[in-house]
């Protein structure tokens, strides 16, 4: 296993699946997913054709959070489905 790898695994809510699809995206440590953000980085996973749902953005969150995705306040929750849908919607005008 690679140490990144095992660096990502550590984090609440990832498990191996999802460290393989952050490692796709070209994320592959802590500081990594810190520098791009949970947002950008569901974009870039659902950009690459892989049908992620909500929950994988709310994970990512949680992870920098060290919080379980479910506790996540309901507002934060909302405000970055909102800003997913909004990069989406300019994404899908160009």
């Amino acid at each position: 296993m690679h140490p990144s790898q095992s660096e990502l695994l550590k984090l609440k809510n990832l498990g191996l699946a999802s460290v393989n699809i952050l490692h796709s995206i070209g994320i592959r440590s802590l500081e990594d997913l810190r520098k791009v953000g949970p947002v950008e980085a569901f974009i870039s996973i659902r950009n690459r054709g892989i049908n992620a749902s909500r929950v994988m953005l709310y994970a990512l969150q949680g992870a920098l959070m060290d919080v379980h995705w479910n506790d996540l306040d309901p507002e934060l929750k909302q405000q970055l489905a909102s800003e997913v849908d909004r990069l989406l919607a300019t994404q899908n005008s160009d």
